[in-house]
C-alpha cells in the first residue's frame, strides 16, 4: 500500500459520543488521501469497538494507537502517535472537534517547507453540541450560521470563523491579533520538523504543552501560519477534570525555560 499523503491525529480519552461525530466529519472530507490515527490515552472498551464498528463504515484507514490510563499523558500518546504516522505530513487535532469538509484540504494546499499551520476552532456549548447528527455533519449544517442561530447562537465576530471565505478569509487571517501557535486542537507540520525537536514533553500534563512544541519549533528555525479562518472545526462542549493548577503552574515553568533559553530539543520526549 502506498502511504497516504496526511496522517491525521486525533487525541480521545473515553468520549466516544463526540468521537463519532469527528470520525464523521473526517468521512465527509472533499480531500480523501489521508489515515487517522487515534492517539488513545487509555480509554476503555468502548472506543476500541467504536473504531471497530467504523473502520466498516469510513473510506480512511484508522490506526489505533493504545497506552494504559495512568492519568492525563496526552503528551506521551502523542509522540507514539507520532511514530506511528504514515504520511511525511501530519494535522493534529482532538476528539471533540468537528471539521468542516474543507479541514484536510486546507491545510494539504498550504503546507510549506520551514513552516507550520496554526488552525483555530469555533466553540459550541453542550446543548448544540448534543444535538448535532450524524446527517447534521454530512449536510455541513453544523458549520452554517444560519442553522445555528436558529438553534441559539448569538451574533458575534467569532462567526466570522465559520462565514469568511476566499479574500475575506485571508484578510481576517492576516489581521487576527491571535499568535499562530501550535495549536493541539487544529495545527499541521511535517513530521520531520516534529521528529527534529524530540516531539512533546512528557513532563507536561494539561496546558500549554502543545504551545510549548511550537515554541521549539520556532527555536529551530520554523516560521508559522494563521489559517484561523480558513481551516475550520467546531469544538464540542465538554468538562475538564483533567486541568488542575499544580499542572498549569508546573508547564508554564517549562515553556518560561524553553522560550529564554531557546531551546530546540526535549530529553523528556520521543528518544528518551
Amino acid at each position: 500500500m502506498e502511504s497516504p499523503k496526511i496522517s491525521v491525529i486525533i487525541s480521545t480519552y473515553n468520549a466516544e459520543e463526540w468521537l463519532k461525530k469527528v470520525l464523521w466529519g473526517f468521512n465527509c472530507q472533499t480531500f480523501k488521501d489521508f489515515e487517522i490515527v487515534i492517539a488513545d490515552d487509555g480509554s476503555g472498551p468502548k472506543t476500541k469497538e467504536l473504531l471497530e464498528e467504523l473502520k466498516e463504515k469510513v473510506f480512511y484507514n484508522i490506526v489505533h494507537v493504545w497506552q494504559e490510563d495512568n492519568g492525563f499523558q496526552k503528551s506521551r500518546i502523542l509522540n507514539k502517535s507520532v511514530e506511528a504516522c504514515n504520511a511525511d505530513y501530519i494535522i493534529m487535532t482532538d476528539g471533540d472537534c468537528i471539521p468542516r469538509e474543507d479541514f484536510v484540504h486546507v491545510h494539504y494546499i498550504n503546507k510549506q517547507k520551514g513552516y507550520f499551520i496554526s488552525g483555530g476552532y469555533y466553540m459550541l456549548p453542550m446543548n448544540i453540541s448534543k444535538l448535532i447528527t450524524l446527517e447534521d455533519i454530512e449536510q455541513q449544517n453544523c458549520f452554517q450560521i444560519s442553522w445555528l442561530k436558529e438553534k441559539g447562537i448569538p451574533k458575534t465576530f467569532k462567526n466570522n470563523k465559520l462565514t469568511a471565505r476566499g479574500v475575506i478569509s485571508k484578510l481576517l487571517n492576516t489581521v487576527t491579533p491571535t499568535n499562530a501557535s501550535w495549536n493541539g486542537h487544529n495545527s499541521s507540520g511535517w513530521k520531520k520538523d516534529i521528529l527534529n525537536v524530540n516531539g512533546f514533553d512528557e513532563r507536561m500534563q494539561y496546558g500549554g504543552q502543545d504551545r510549548e512544541l511550537g515554541e521549539r519549533l520556532f527555536n529551530f528555525g520554523l516560521k508559522s501560519k494563521q489559517l484561523r479562518y480558513s481551516a475550520v472545526c467546531v469544538h464540542l462542549d465538554h468538562k475538564r477534570g483533567y486541568k488542575t493548577p499544580e499542572s498549569i503552574s508546573k508547564n508554564r515553568k517549562i515553556r518560561k525555560e524553553t522560550r529564554l533559553e531557546k531551546h530546540v530539543w526535549t530529553h523528556y520526549g520521543i528518544t528518551k
